[in-house]
């Protein structure tokens, strides 16, 4: 009994005590454990912290024993969700956006808002001359020192030609009827020819049109009837022109002379007389023919050469631009 309990004795401090968990081992042993019975308990925990984008990570591993000698590896894994610094705003999130600014294409020429060039201007009067047999009631029967208005309305018919303003004849004219004859195509009444009237600028800004002896269809038509020069016809001229401001028109001449702008009678030397002349200021009297700087109108002149002996025609004007209407 003294033998066993001293060899009890001798192996006590080589035995685990009861309940431990960790095996003694041999310092020598470099092997594996050994033993009859074996409880291995084996704890490890590992911990990485990683940054990267705003993110962590954080993984643990832990062994816990089991029973009947056996171990189970369990491994837990947090993840903590990413984090975003704040920034002073609402958004968090910065977006830039890229904005581009097209131009259309334009040209530096303007356009054109008529619907068409615009007429250049034409010095040259076109002039319409309708001759008229010595014989007709108008011509040659009477005769008169001064003007007669008021022979023609102030408004120009809506066929463009002046309107006879009384019922029946007057001391100048035979009466309606034949005066319609001197500014219309007649049939063995009359003939009609066309001329030029052309204006010269004799100084800046001022254009003339003269001439003292006016007889611009010797031997034509009805011819000169016996006399030196063909004195019984009549001119019409339709013109146009820009208001500029500070224009004025000039006629001088025998016989009959009615001038209208824009459809209003301007100048009245109407009946048979000598040499007159007279004048309308544009500025002056803008108001009553209904005209605005800068736009343009209709200038319409009627004129007749009804007796013998001398025939003046001339056109005074600082009105700079005519043009022939379309």
């Amino acid at each position: 009994m003294r033998h066993v309990l001293k060899t009890i004795l001798a192996i006590a401090p080589l035995l685990p005590a009861c309940g431990d968990s960790v095996q003694g081992k041999d310092p020598t042993d470099t092997g594996g454990p050994t033993g009859l019975d074996t409880l291995s308990s084996v704890g490890s925990e590992t911990s990485t912290d990683s940054t990267a984008s705003g993110g962590a990570s954080e993984a643990g591993t832990a062994t816990e024993g089991g029973s009947e000698g056996s171990a189970t590896a369990v491994t837990v894994t947090t993840s903590e969700p990413p984090t975003t610094t704040a920034t002073t705003g609402p958004d968090e999130t910065t977006t830039s956006t890229s904005t581009s600014t097209t131009f259309p294409m334009t040209s530096t020429s303007l356009p054109d808002t008529t619907g068409f060039d615009p007429p250049e201007c034409d010095p040259v009067m076109k002039a319409t001359i309708r001759d008229f047999r010595s014989s007709h009631p108008d011509f040659e029967t009477f005769g008169g020192d001064s003007a007669y208005e008021g022979l023609v309305q102030q408004d120009l018919g809506p066929d463009k030609k002046p309107v006879y303003a009384h019922p029946g004849g007057t001391p100048q004219t035979t009466g309606p009827a034949e005066f319609a004859q001197w500014y219309n195509d007649t049939p063995d009444v009359n003939m009609a020819f066309e001329i030029d009237i052309p204006l010269t600028e004799v100084s800046p800004g001022q254009f003339t049109y003269q001439n003292n002896a006016f007889f611009p269809i010797d031997d034509q038509g009805w011819g000169n009837e016996g006399n030196p020069h063909n004195f019984h016809f009549t001119t019409e001229i339709h013109t146009e022109f820009t208001y500029q401001g500070g224009e004025v028109f000039t006629f001088t001449g025998d016989d009959d002379l009615w001038l209208f702008i824009n459809g209003k009678l301007a100048i009245d030397l109407g009946g048979l007389h000598p040499q007159l002349t007279d004048t309308i200021d544009l500025d002056t009297n803008a108001g009553y023919l209904g005209i605005t700087i800068g736009q343009n109108y209709s200038m319409d002149i009627f004129h007749a050469e009804r007796h013998t002996n001398e025939s003046n025609f001339r056109i005074d004007t600082s009105i700079q631009c005519f043009v022939i209407p379309g």
